[in-house]
């Protein structure tokens, strides 16, 4: 059987459950409480069933990294973290107060309350981003109120924390937010960027005062989704002529093309919603249409490259050189584990700066179905993750100088050389199991990984007298 599912009256690591609060499509939500814990909990739970796409995992291992380098009001605060080798969970703060998804079903609202609730998710992003973290998926749901006012962010699996590893960037190469809300960096796969946060923020404050969102609801495909490099939305007051100039003034600032033709920070946007007559109108207080030619030359054509180039060289800079050692989990692979340590271990203490990707590649049928669970109903990406974790723990390395992927593909060898490519990696290592007859015919992972890598590679092999007692036995 697979691992049991949490229910009401089970007692986990100490933690007692109790109703369940929540269940969306990545997670549920249970109250718990715990002996000599006298602040209300909550546990989130990941939902990890037969056929679920691997962002889900990595998001929550994520959020498992994030939150607890949190503090302060604007979040809740951590309590417990639950490993994916026992029971996957989060136990944090309960959050008492209401969602600001609440507020969106009564839309549109007073221009007082659209610049109240805008300044107090404003002052909350300015905590987040002075700790280093960019949440990336800012939209009601996930914005709550304490009862005491202050604006709450929760649910972090898509968040990027800018002095640790960014496991979705490196693991995969597609959008990442909600398809309303997503900045045009976003849909650029970039996600360093803080002002992608006040992107998000000023199309909620668009919706909430016209009623409608900007963008639509569009689906969630890189096609569609290409559009927000160059489509801006129609200029509030065109549907809500109460909108005053300085409010129109501050959205479409908000929702600019271009992150650098926003308000550079949160601060900024705070103080200026506490003080509507300091903000400097320009033309776009003024505006009553869109101009999407203008927009888009000067939004797409003139605007898209100066951000990235800033961005990739902050990520560069920013990032420390990256070892990759790609471990084969199989039995057959198991003489290769200690070389491969052996060799990473050397590397690393040459490099004392570096940090470790360890991968392994779950390995998917080119045609039919795959099975996505072992026979006792675990997830087998999951296993590989905690068998991946299990290889490497007797290095001992601290979080932020290691990261774990478990790459799905038909072609492994590919896979590899992908996750190099795209993560810039450094020095690649990898065992070569044998010479057969029918691997010097059809070629090896290892041959392939050598010959179409960006990096230098080392091959590791079992030494002779190793490989001349196993080929005996």
């Amino acid at each position: 059987m697979g691992r049991e599912r949490i229910r009401p009256g089970r007692v986990i690591d100490g933690f007692t459950v109790g109703e369940k609060l929540h269940e969306g499509g990545m997670a549920e939500i249970f109250a718990v409480t715990k002996p000599g814990c006298d602040l209300p909990l909550v546990m989130k739970v990941p939902l990890i069933l037969e056929g679920d796409d691997p962002t889900m995992i990595v998001g929550f291992e994520q959020e498992q990294m994030i939150l607890p380098r949190l503090s302060g009001p604007h979040v809740p605060k951590s309590i417990a973290i639950g490993d994916f080798s026992r029971e996957p969970y989060i136990v944090m703060e309960r959050i008492a107060g209401s969602s600001l998804l609440e507020r969106f079903k009564a839309a549109p609202l007073p221009v007082s309350d659209v610049v109240e609730i805008g300044a107090r998710v404003a002052t909350a992003l300015a905590s987040l981003h002075r700790q280093d973290v960019v949440h990336l998926d800012l939209k009601p749901s996930n914005i709550m109120f304490r009862d005491t006012g202050e604006a709450v962010f929760i649910d972090f699996g898509l968040s990027r924390h800018l002095k640790l590893p960014d496991l979705l960037a490196e693991e995969f190469r597609v959008p990442m937010g909600t398809a309303p809300y997503i900045a045009p960096e976003q849909v650029m796969k970039l996600r360093e960027e803080p002002r992608s946060d006040l992107f998000a923020l000023g199309a909620m404050m668009y919706a909430l005062v016209t009623g409608e969102r900007p963008f639509g609801n569009p689906k969630h495909s890189t096609k569609a989704l290409m559009r927000r490099l160059y489509e801006v939305p129609t200029p509030p007051r065109v549907l809500n002529p109460a909108v005053p100039g300085f409010l129109q003034e501050i959205i479409l600032r908000l929702m600019e093309v271009k992150p650098d033709r926003r308000y550079p920070s949160a601060e900024q946007l705070a103080f200026d919603l506490a003080h509507p007559d300091h903000v400097v109108l320009t033309e776009r207080a003024k505006r009553e249409k869109t101009h999407w030619m203008r927009n888009f030359l000067a939004g797409r054509l003139g605007g898209a490259k100066a951000p990235l180039t800033r961005l990739e060289a902050y990520r560069h800079a920013s990032t420390a050189p990256i070892i990759m050692v790609a471990v084969d989990l199989s039995e057959s692979g198991e003489p290769l584990n200690e070389p491969l340590r052996d060799i990473v271990r050397r590397l690393l203490a040459t490099a004392p700066e570096s940090r470790l990707a360890c991968v392994n590649v779950l390995k998917t049928a080119v045609i039919g179905l795959d099975q996505l669970t072992t026979e006792s109903g675990e997830s087998v990406h999951v296993q590989r993750l905690v068998e991946l974790k299990g290889w490497a723990a007797d290095m001992r390395l601290p979080p932020e100088r290691i990261t774990f992927h478990v790459l799905e593909s038909a072609d492994p060898a590919e896979a590899i050389t992908t996750f190099a490519k795209n993560n810039h990696v450094d020095h690649l290592i990898l065992g070569a199991r044998g010479s057969g007859g029918v691997r010097r015919y059809l070629g090896s992972v290892s041959t392939a990984v050598v010959a179409e890598a960006p990096c230098t590679v080392t091959v590791a092999r079992v030494p002779a007298v190793e490989a001349e007692t196993a080929s005996a036995a």
